[in-house]
């Protein structure tokens, strides 16, 4: 144990920034600071909690830098077990599933023919109840039947009763099956085969089915993550069998079953919250870093835009949140980011579409005293010196000119005769702006300028006596004496329309 325990400190101060970072999440612990406060923090890790679960960690991080030197730990193991089943539960469990599948003896993999599966953010693994198995073919056919057992201990059939259920009949502690392809090369996500089924104990369970697709010629996706097979087990120290149907189109997959506690978003969230967030003076540094001048650079960067608009759900930041990998300043709301991988994990920063691990997420310490200070504000602007000014929206500056700009005039009202001193159709004339003395038109101006017939007047305008009615012009003949001087070339003329008040409509005044 204390040779371990060395070996694997020595493995920890050979780590870069990323693995350390990955190791101390996956334990819960703070990522945050330099490489020599992440080498300490790390080293206190392995001393004081020290674990097999800590110590395949350890190995994993190790072996995925240094392929070659991942026998260390073979010469210290009993022959026949394989390097991903150490555990430190009874060694008589799952010594059939582990050793047989398809009733053919399988051979202990070596180090280097290890499938390893990526760590997924809302799985925590507690223990590995069957390591990754090749599916194996057992002729031909394109359709292929692969069973396999395991064994529960006491321990962890406790494990699962004892544990809280996440909503009504599902529990927070699971039995999953995890299928994968057959790749040594690096880390492998979860694969199903094609036509896959799976039946537990002579019981078909679910196995997640496509997403639909709305793009036109896009194929639906289909979702791979680890299958629940709990409901479906025996409770017990009985053996419980799977039989697993798959598509043999040639692909090699692999199969593996783990003990898991799966967490909800609202507990990653707060996982979140405790171990990483980025301070906000740490964040200023990272601004003045992007907006220092470049004498290379024929272009000189003052400032840098960041929306406090959720690219997601398009409303307001509530937890500003981004990945430490990424080159900008832009975030997204971490509360939704969870849930909607939490339903369907992509895993994907949505502002550029580069990977968004949850182990390399942070909370952006200066943009939530931000959003604290401003309320309606939607958008802002980083400057040099680490500050920012809010910017407000063109729409709202537009209409501040606009109303600013816009001349006050006096507004009359063309219903009321009394409060104008004119009648209604004297008033409404005098509604662009002028006054009732400039307009031209007046009693007074109408009986002493032309008669009916539209004479110039004085201002060169039309001046229309309107006081007269159709009654009168038909009994005075036809008017004054100004109009026997148009006769003739009103005779051509159409009859002028009425209107609902006895006056011509086309007489208006001529400006």
């Amino acid at each position: 144990m204390a040779a371990e325990l060395v070996e694997a400190m020595n493995m920890v101060k050979s780590f870069r920034v990323s693995d350390l970072q990955t190791l101390l999440a996956s334990m819960g612990r703070s990522k945050s600071g330099l490489k020599q406060d992440l080498v300490g923090r790390a080293l206190r890790l392995v001393q004081t909690e020290y674990s097999p679960e800590l110590l395949k960690n350890v190995r994993q991080l190790y072996e995925s830098r240094f392929p070659k030197a991942a026998g260390w730990l073979a010469a210290r193991r009993p022959e026949g077990i394989p390097l991903a089943y150490t555990r430190s539960s009874s060694p008589t469990t799952n010594t059939l599933g582990t050793d047989y599948l398809n009733g053919i003896p399988k051979p202990s993999p070596s180090p280097a023919s290890e499938v390893k599966l990526v760590s997924l953010p809302f799985y925590q693994t507690l223990e590995t109840l069957m390591p990754p198995t090749e599916l194996i073919a057992q002729n031909s056919d394109k359709l292929q039947d692969s069973p396999c057992v395991f064994e529960l201990t006491q321990s962890q059939v406790d494990q699962v009763r004892n544990s809280s259920e996440l909503r009504p009949g599902l529990k927070s502690v699971q039995v999953v099956l995890r299928i994968c392809y057959t790749d040594t090369i690096g880390v492998q996500e979860d694969q199903y085969p094609p036509n896959i089924a799976v039946k537990v104990n002579q019981s078909y369970c679910h196995v997640p089915g496509y997403y639909p697709s709305n793009k036109p010629g896009v194929e639906p996706r289909r979702p791979c993550r680890p299958v629940n097979i709990t409901p479906w087990l025996h409770l017990s120290t009985a053996t419980n069998r799977v039989n697993i149907t798959w598509g043999n189109f040639g692909k090699r997959y692999c199969v593996a079953v783990y003990l898991v506690r799966v967490f909800t978003a609202a507990e990653l969230f707060s996982q979140l919250k405790h171990c990483s967030v980025e301070s906000a003076e740490r964040c200023r540094e990272r601004i003045q870093d992007k907006l220092r001048f470049d004498p290379e650079s024929e272009i000189a960067t003052t400032g840098l835009r960041v929306s406090l608009i959720c690219p997601l759900v398009k409303m307001r930041l509530g937890v500003p949140c981004r990945v430490l990998t990424c080159a900008h300043l832009q975030c997204f709301d971490a509360v939704f980011f969870l849930q909607m991988n939490e339903k369907k994990p992509t895993w994907t920063c949505p502002v550029c579409d580069k990977p968004a691990p949850f182990e390399l997420l942070t909370i952006d310490g200066l943009l939530s005293e931000i959003l604290k200070e401003t309320e309606d504000v939607e958008e802002i602007e980083y400057l040099t010196d680490g500050s920012w000014r809010p910017i407000r929206d063109e729409k709202e500056k537009e209409k501040e000119r606009e109303r600013s700009s816009t001349p006050e005039y006096p507004v009359l009202d063309i219903c009321s005769s009394e409060a104008n001193g004119l009648s209604p159709a004297h008033s409404s004339t005098s509604q662009t702006g002028k006054s009732g003395a400039g307009s031209g038109v007046s009693l007074a101006g109408a009986a002493a300028g032309a008669g009916v017939g539209g004479g110039a007047g004085a201002g060169g305008g039309a001046v229309v006596d309107l006081t007269l009615d159709s009654s009168s012009e038909e009994e005075d003949g036809g008017g004054t004496a100004g109009d026997s001087e148009d006769t003739d070339d009103s005779q051509d003329s159409p009859p002028p329309k009425r209107g609902r008040y006895g006056y011509d409509k086309d007489l208006v005044t001529a400006y």
